[in-house]
């Protein structure tokens, strides 16, 4: 299928997004952090191609209070949040609404964390090239978070990659991280599963397989396009 129709699934969209990150292979020991979920099978795909390290980086969107499918933010590991513009006062929010999803959200942010890595110590970022990846970009607001846990750590590069994205924020993110790596950015995108045949949620077991199976055996490139 090509970029043109979108994917099938994520592990399709992975392996089609490796390719065009294939220069990064070997250098400045590549990391592929993925965004739990959905993020993780993509970022699976792209590490094994790359032969890079796979581990996750936790990031949880704020929904809007009674419209949860709108992001009014998101939260990251160690204490970031990121809002809107406008938050709050956005479409009558609060600050005592936009704390109050921020302490639930930090509480699964937590659970995941114990459940996915279970007392795992967290990667070694410095000096390195940290590679991003989510199954897809809309506002922006949970990668923009990421990148901002990332710029935490002296990386030597910061590398944003997502097989499809709104033009508008991909726009964004290129202001904010020396690469941005998304195929597919169509100018009347409404949202990712879209471009996607198969699109699924993401269960916590899958996560947890595919980082098993990644730090079961040492990261070695198997080039798979």
């Amino acid at each position: 299928m090509p970029y043109s129709e979108g994917y099938k699934d994520r592990a399709h969209a992975g392996r089609l997004l490796a390719r065009r990150l294939q220069h990064h292979a070997g250098q400045d020991d590549p990391i592929v952090l993925g965004l739990p979920r959905g993020g993780v099978p993509v970022a699976f795909e792209v590490a094994q191609a790359l032969g890079a390290e796979l581990d996750v980086l936790l990031v949880r969107k704020l929904g809007m209070p009674h419209h949860e499918e709108y992001a009014m933010g998101a939260i990251g590991s160690g204490g970031v949040r990121v809002l809107q513009a406008g938050v709050p006062g956005l479409m009558g929010v609060t600050q005592e609404q936009v704390d109050q999803v921020t302490g639930r959200e930090m509480r699964e942010l937590e659970r995941r964390d114990r459940l996915y890595r279970g007392g795992r110590p967290p990667p070694r970022l410095a000096g390195r090239c940290v590679i991003l990846v989510d199954d897809g970009i809309a506002t922006g607001a949970s990668m923009l978070a990421a990148v901002q846990v990332v710029r935490r750590h002296p990386v030597a590069r910061l590398v944003v990659a997502a097989p499809v994205g709104a033009p508008d924020t991909v726009g964004m993110l290129e202001r904010e991280v020396d690469e941005v790596v998304c195929p597919l950015a169509p100018p009347r995108f409404h949202a990712v599963g879209q471009y996607y045949r198969t699109f699924g949620q993401t269960g916590d077991e899958e996560v947890q397989d595919l980082l098993a199976q990644a730090w079961a055996t040492p990261a070695s490139p198997r080039g798979r396009h």
